[in-house]
């Protein structure tokens, strides 16, 4: 099996073209797809939500010579290529013979994708509202659960998460939930939250004054790391992948880099 299939068996999954429609639509950036092409046979595919040293030493020593990524391997431009500085990771790659593929924004977006997955972990129910809708999915969910004291609402998402590295802000029952994957708390997420009356605002990577705001507004705030809330969903894409390769020789494994979790 070659590059090309394993593209088109991400793209069944999440669609590429949705990274596109959501930049065009949102005036936003990203870089999704063939990062690099090493040729040749693919034998072994290894997940990982980033590009890091330490999912390149899992994949040599998987003999693994293709990663999917979340992240996208090549972001913003580069200039150059060092080993130790800008581009490290990818030249690491290439010099190893490890082809790269990452499913960013599509994946982010798709339906069953990483925003869709974290709301389900979240409240197991469906998306009352999308704050970007696309052709299909969109990103920022609103959706309701079974009313839940903030505290054991906390001690669910240890659980389903994995995770102990929870910032919490807030004690109301939790009914509504308005939740975005990633780096998710803007403005716009914000305001999105407080016009749909969720009781609880769930992200990662939060800014202080939008923190406030919601908590003066007696909206709770939990924010999970970005790790934890986006592989959740990635370890599910990763699931349906090994369905498509079932009759195949190629063989996959996913990386957990437990240091983030």
């Amino acid at each position: 099996m070659y590059l090309k299939t394993i593209y088109e068996m991400a793209d069944s999954l999440a669609p590429f073209a949705l990274s596109k429609e959501y930049c065009e639509k949102y005036n936003a950036y990203d870089n999704s797809g063939i990062q690099l092409d090493c040729g040749g046979e693919i034998k072994h595919v290894l997940f990982s939500l980033d590009l890091s040293k330490a999912a390149i030493a899992k994949a040599k020593e998987l003999g693994a010579n293709c990663i999917i990524t979340h992240h996208p391997a090549i972001f913003g431009s580069l200039t150059s290529l060092q080993e130790e500085g800008a581009g490290s990771e990818i030249l690491e790659c290439a010099k190893s013979g490890i082809s790269v593929i990452s499913a960013h924004l599509n994946l982010d977006c798709a339906s069953g994708g990483i925003d869709d997955c974290l709301m389900k972990g979240l409240t197991n129910g469906t998306a009352e509202q999308v704050m970007e809708p696309l052709t299909q999915g969109g990103y920022g969910k609103i959706s309701s659960r079974k009313e839940t004291p903030m505290n054991g609402f906390i001690a669910e998402l240890r659980e389903t998460f994995f995770t102990d590295k929870i910032v919490a802000y807030g004690n109301k029952a939790v009914k509504k939930v308005a939740s975005f994957c990633g780096a998710g708390m803007s403005s716009e997420a914000v305001s999105f939250a407080l016009e749909s009356g969720a009781d609880t605002f769930v992200s990662s990577d939060g800014k202080h004054h939008l923190i406030k705001e919601l908590f003066e507004k007696g909206v709770n705030v939990v924010l999970l790391t970005h790790y934890a809330a986006e592989y959740y969903g990635f370890n599910r894409f990763y699931q349906k992948f090994l369905k498509l390769l079932k009759e195949s020789n190629v063989r996959a494994n996913l990386f957990t880099d437990e240091r983030f979790l």
